[in-house]
């Protein structure tokens, strides 16, 4: 079971490597912008809508990897002072209970929201017309990431039970 967790922990970190690097891009696009802005007088048709769309599609990838490293917002004050196997069982309870129906209905709804895009080919509203689908399909990426993530740390909360268990 360690094996598999460790498997999730590779895929979402050379994931999250992977993607990093997009903030350059999108910063890149976004100085371009301005200097059109500045020494042309107008700004690109484009760059509004792409840096939108490559943020939110950044924002999301990410979320596994933030995940993984333990970067999200914990309410762990008292989870500070309960013992390893108390934490690991806390932990159990709300990812089984809390995080994992959530990440369900993200990936339920998510896919009928792709769906549903991809169906209509819609596209943005100004003045190119950029395929709004495959940043919506991120949202089923991202959720199937953080699913696995959270399997990860299930897998690592029930070893952890097992492990106090027969100590």
């Amino acid at each position: 079971m360690n094996t598999i967790a460790r498997a999730i922990d590779a895929l979402n970190e050379g994931f999250g490597r992977l993607i990093a690097p997009l903030l350059a891009v999108i910063t890149l696009i976004v100085i371009y912008d301005i200097a059109a802005r500045f020494f042309i007088g107008r700004p690109s048709d484009w760059a509004f809508d792409v840096t939108k769309m490559l943020f939110g599609a950044h924002f999301m990838l990410m979320a596994a990897y933030g995940l993984r490293h333990h970067a999200h917002v914990e309410v762990d004050v008292l989870k500070r002072l309960l013992t390893r196997r108390k934490q690991a069982a806390l932990e159990l309870l709300g990812y089984l209970l809390f995080f994992v129906p959530f990440i369900w209905m993200l990936l339920t709804f998510g896919w009928a929201f792709f769906e549903r895009s991809f169906s209509r080919g819609e596209t943005t509203y100004g003045m190119m017309s950029i395929p709004v689908y495959p940043v919506k399909g991120v949202i089923v990426v991202a959720a199937l990431l953080l699913l696995l993530q959270a399997i990860a740390i299930v897998i690592r909360a029930c070893g952890e039970l097992r492990k106090e268990g027969a100590a």
